[in-house]
């Protein structure tokens, strides 16, 4: 309880927030990859309501490579990410004891 008998909030990021974001994220990411593997895959000579057996096919390996592509991506933007802060943090470091940094 806080002052005057308020709730106080959690000092860390909103977590409605981090879902909504995550949320929107991931139906960017579905919708960008329906788009493509259905623009690669699917044939428009054909007006069939369902793929073809090749189309569907092509479609699972577009998803497949689509969805690898994004986890690299992803770890590589996690490593920059890191780099990104450790180096922060040396600077930093540096500015609150410049003199133990001196030689």
């Amino acid at each position: 309880m806080g002052f005057f008998g308020q709730e106080e909030k959690p000092a860390g990021p909103d977590p409605m927030f981090a879902a909504t974001t995550e949320m929107e994220m991931y139906t960017d990411l579905f919708n960008k990859m329906s788009a493509s593997c259905f623009e690669k895959c699917a044939s428009t000579r054909h007006k069939d309501d369902e793929l073809a057996l090749g189309e569907m096919g092509c479609v699972d390996r577009c998803v497949a490579k689509y969805l690898e592509t994004q986890e690299k991506v992803g770890i590589v933007l996690q490593k920059a990410n890191e780099a990104q802060a450790a180096q922060q943090q040396n600077m930093q470091q540096m500015q609150a004891n410049p003199n133990s940094f001196a030689r």
